[in-house]
């Protein structure tokens, strides 16, 4: 960040008193930026068994798999922002049920969660960002293309869950491996890591 969104001066790194991590400051107007995680949430839709993915239309991890997810927006509830994401990336109207899993990202400075939910009906179709949806039953699921490390964990979870007859809620962390770590510590941005 080099300038204050509130009144547009010059921002300075910092620690703001009383504070422990440095922050963007404006000395104009006083304002301290505080940037943290974003929330990425969506939902496992289920209908008879199977489940519903979206082949990615846009980057990071274009034409790979992934459950229907997206970033929260502001003024709407977790469940609200599942329930839209799906409808945008998959135009699929679906009921949720409880939050499913909660996986910190902290590399990337994200936090996902995915609630399970139940498909209302076959009228679904690919949305802005998906190039085609599919249901899966699980040994269907192509695991070698699936986008995202949380969305890969969250599926093992939910079907090891299924398979045992009932549904918990799993809290985890996702980190990259440690090669894209190490470069991650040296280097002065972040690498284009994925979830």
């Amino acid at each position: 960040m080099n300038f204050c969104s509130h009144c547009g001066a010059p921002v300075r790194l910092g620690i703001p008193p009383g504070e422990h991590l440095p922050r963007h400051l404006c000395d104009a107007c006083g304002t301290i930026h505080y940037e943290n995680p974003k929330l990425v949430v969506g939902c496992i839709a289920e209908w008879q068994q199977q489940i519903l993915l979206c082949r990615r239309a846009i980057e990071p991890r274009l034409g790979l798999w992934t459950l229907p997810a997206g970033f929260m927006e502001n003024a709407e509830t977790t469940a609200q922002a599942a329930l839209r994401e799906t409808l945008e990336e998959a135009n699929a109207r679906v009921e949720i049920d409880a939050l499913f899993t909660l996986l910190n990202v902290p590399h990337i400075n994200q936090v996902h969660l995915f609630f399970r939910a139940r498909l209302l009906d076959l009228d679904y179709g690919p949305g802005m960002e998906s190039l085609e949806v599919a249901l899966f039953r699980e040994e269907e699921i192509p695991w070698e293309e699936v986008a995202f490390a949380s969305v890969r964990e969250t599926m093992q979870r939910y079907f090891a869950d299924r398979r045992a007859g009932k549904y918990d809620f799993h809290i985890g962390d996702i980190h990259p491996p440690a090669d894209q770590l190490a470069a991650f510590r040296r280097a002065d941005h972040k690498p284009n890591f994925v979830a």
